[in-house]
């Protein structure tokens, strides 16, 4: 079989009929669909089934109880019969030409990873584009699973966390470290619908130290053979200095002081002299002077320098 599309579905009954259709429109033969139902205790269950009954040959479903985002697309990864990988969010739609033309990409560059770009649809109606590429580096498109087509045999052992926020992201990055190579396919093939509650909008301070569990365990995963330091680096600086800690500093909870002190305090351990980090100094200057600002404990500062950009 050419592909296994894992989706994990949570009380998503409202949005849950776009997303079936659009998988069930793909031009690609020789697919199927893994619904993963975590425990979801409103329509969900039932509409699934209904697509199912028109689809028995291309649908299935897994029913667990609730145990979170991660541990429901493992449970789909254990049966995927699927030569290559996609994953896509319940309440988010693609293209019907995605995963034809991304499994095209893959074959014929040979890729362990294939990344599209993503259309942002925002409840005021406006759409934006989001690409995760960055200047040809790979591992900058570490974060979401779904804009992304893997090769099975990469995948190997790899699984999400469970139980933990940035699943997404510890995924992706162990797989972009070992991908032989990883592609870029310039097409907004994945519609993601914002609004819904999330990791980045979440004001709970404390749950952002999750974020260390998974930089141990790329870490780990470096010293054990995977991937380059320079990978490792190059998301301690964005997706903790930068991005974790700027989005604490807008936080008004109790515990956000002490959460970003933890999290500064494990930086400047993994990475002693900010100047010397080639991955720093790669950087362009505006993220190097927020980074420098985080670093030594001015991130209110930086945040009301970069609100005061955004007036002029």
């Amino acid at each position: 079989m050419r592909l296994s599309v894992i989706i994990p579905v949570y009380n998503a009954a409202a949005f849950l009929p776009d997303c079936v259709a659009s998988l069930l429109a793909q031009t690609l033969d020789d697919y199927e669909l893994i619904f993963v139902d975590d425990g979801s205790t409103d329509q969900s269950p039932e509409i699934l089934k209904r697509f199912q009954i028109e689809n028995p040959d291309r649908i299935h479903i897994l029913s667990l109880e609730n145990g979170g985002q991660g541990r429901a697309r493992n449970y789909g990864l254990e049966i995927a019969q699927g030569d290559y990988i996609g994953f896509v969010d319940s309440d988010d739609w693609v293209l019907p030409e995605m995963y034809a033309k991304m499994y095209r990409k893959a074959e014929a560059e040979q890729a362990d990873i294939v990344v599209c770009d993503i259309e942002k649809m925002n409840a005021d109606g406006s759409r934006e584009r989001l690409s995760t590429w960055q200047d040809n580096k790979p591992i900058a498109s570490a974060g979401s699973a779904c804009d992304k087509l893997f090769r099975r045999s990469a995948i190997g052992d790899i699984r999400f966390p469970e139980g933990l926020w940035y699943e997404d992201f510890a995924f992706s990055a162990k797989l972009l470290m070992r991908a032989r190579k990883t592609v870029h396919l310039p097409e907004m093939l994945y519609k993601y619908r914002c609004g819904q509650p999330s990791t980045m909008h979440n004001n709970n301070a404390r749950k952002n130290l999750d974020i260390l569990e998974i930089m141990e365990e790329l870490r780990e995963f470096l010293e054990s053979g995977e991937g380059q330091r320079a990978d490792y680096e190059y998301l301690l600086l964005n997706h903790v200095l930068l991005d974790s800690i700027s989005r604490l500093a807008q936080q008004s909870g109790s515990e956000r002081r002490d959460v970003i002190r933890l999290l500064r305090d494990y930086v400047r351990r993994e990475i002693p002299r900010l100047r010397s980090c080639e991955s720093f100094r790669r950087e362009n200057g505006k993220r190097r002077l927020i980074m420098r600002m985080n670093y030594t404990g001015m991130e209110d500062a930086a945040q009301k320098l970069l609100q005061l950009k955004r007036k002029l």
